[in-house]
């Protein structure tokens, strides 16, 4: 069966390799080659293909373009399959991809187009509703969970991360319990506890406090690192 295919991609050299390498492939047919994410828009609408082949960032806002093509045709119901090319090893942009669903999507990084057997193999699976992630991509959000993991903060209960986040804040007790609906005797609780569960028992109550905010933002800007 031949698959009707739509590649997009700004780079006009990057564009006209990847034309021009698909089309050795008796199986895919390349129906329209696009610039921008208009031209892509208007490419989806008038051939209708099966697959969308698409670099991540186009014009016009060079942001998460290709994303936003997958999400358009997941919200509309549509069964076209979509393969993003990245060359950012960039784990919160394959958790967008696949955040409504992995079924008929492909997160690959541009390296992959010299290797047309593994491209066109992505090609073929989300054509038939599979999905295939970059193993480089596999591999940091493997490190990103380990790395969670072994977080000292993840030794928290919801409801300490909340008083924690109050104390990063840098409300004092009484805001923290105006705030969490909740007695300044249960917050002086919670805080000793944060504290015993981060091994700070031993220091001032000043050091304390803003030791443990230190840890909090830290472990906040490692979880939003890709």
């Amino acid at each position: 069966m031949t698959l009707r295919l739509v590649v997009a991609e700004d780079n006009y050299l990057v564009r006209e390799g990847l034309r021009q390498l698909l089309q050795t492939v008796p199986e895919l047919d390349v129906v329209a080659v696009c610039a921008d994410l208009d031209s892509l828009t208007a490419a989806i609408v008038e051939h209708a293909p099966d697959v969308v082949l698409t670099d991540i960032r186009m014009p016009p806002g060079l942001s998460d373009e290709g994303i936003q093509v997958s999400e358009s045709l997941r919200a509309a119901g549509s069964a076209t399959g979509v393969v993003v090319l990245s060359q950012y090893l960039a784990v919160e942009y394959a958790l967008a991809l696949l955040d409504r669903g992995a079924a008929g999507r492909a997160y690959l990084l541009k390296e992959r187009v010299y290797d047309l057997d593994q491209l066109v193999t992505a090609i073929r699976e989300v054509a038939r509703g599979g999905s295939v992630i970059d193993p480089k991509v596999v591999e940091q959000l493997l490190v990103a969970r380990e790395r969670q993991k072994h977080s000292a903060l993840s030794q928290l209960t919801a409801r300490e991360r909340e008083v924690l986040a109050a104390v990063a804040e840098g409300k004092n007790n009484a805001a923290i319990a105006s705030t969490l609906f909740l007695s300044e005797r249960a917050v002086e609780k919670h805080i000793n506890s944060i504290f015993s569960k981060l091994e700070l028992s031993e220091e001032q109550a000043v050091h304390r406090r803003v030791k443990a905010t230190l840890m909090h933002l830290a472990d906040r800007g490692q979880a939003s690192r890709p």
